[in-house]
């Protein structure tokens, strides 16, 4: 049997469907601002996108405190909802990827760790609310990625089986979740890491250089047809 797209494809959201590294990394800049600090450059931060707002302020502002640093994350968010898409844009390669999945029937939907109402805000500025079939977010339940309790409840509100699914991330965590939840998963190499994370170390199911690849990933990783 040939293999085929699986029926839902689930991904991450930063650094996997969408570059948002300069728009992250502006609203770490006005935290700075606020601050009195000088900005810091979007290549010191664009590697920590994916490990979400603490990390990316740990790293602009590495001589506070934890405490100290949750105390921003409201401020940064808020800078954030402001102006969350001016930089933002898919990567090279992902519109045509999430029409090959739409042209095969299946359906794809996010699962992010991002705030859902940020979430759904970007997503809604990049004119893919109608096409995403299910969304969900960081707080959307009490748990996060890597727990796969977000994957399944994903999978549960699309109306589909767990082995059904593929999920797609550019995260160790997102490698993690997916296999808890009993999903095959793709790790998306073209996304945010530091230097001296090794995706091989992952073991995802299949990788994908680049979303031009996506679709050979997408076919091996799938439920056979």
């Amino acid at each position: 049997m040939s293999p085929r797209i699986a029926p839902l494809v689930l991904f991450d959201l930063d650094g996997t469907l969408l570059d948002t590294a300069p728009d992250l990394a502006a609203a770490v800049n006005r935290v700075l601002a606020d601050l009195g600090r000088p900005a810091v450059p979007e290549s010191l931060l664009r590697p920590r996108v994916s490990k979400g707002g603490r990390a990316l302020l740990a790293t602009a502002l590495p001589d506070l405190d934890e405490a100290a640093r949750d105390a921003l994350i409201p401020p940064f968010l808020a800078h954030y909802a402001a102006d969350i898409a001016s930089g933002t844009r898919p990567y090279p390669g992902m519109e045509a990827a999430l029409a090959r999945i739409d042209r095969a029937g299946s359906r794809w939907g996010i699962v992010t760790n991002k705030p859902e109402g940020l979430a759904r805000a970007l997503v809604a500025r990049i004119g893919w609310s109608a096409r995403c079939a299910v969304l969900v977010g960081g707080d959307t339940l009490p748990v996060r990625k890597p727990d796969p309790a977000p994957l399944l409840h994903a999978a549960r509100l699309a109306g589909a089986a767990p082995g059904d699914c593929v999920y797609v991330g550019d995260d160790a965590r997102d490698v993690l979740a997916a296999r808890a939840a009993g999903m095959p998963s793709v790790a998306a190499l073209w996304g945010y890491r530091d230097a001296d994370e090794d995706p091989v170390l992952w073991q995802a199911d299949r990788y994908a250089q680049d979303p031009f690849a996506l679709d050979d990933a997408l076919l091996a990783a799938a439920v056979p047809a």
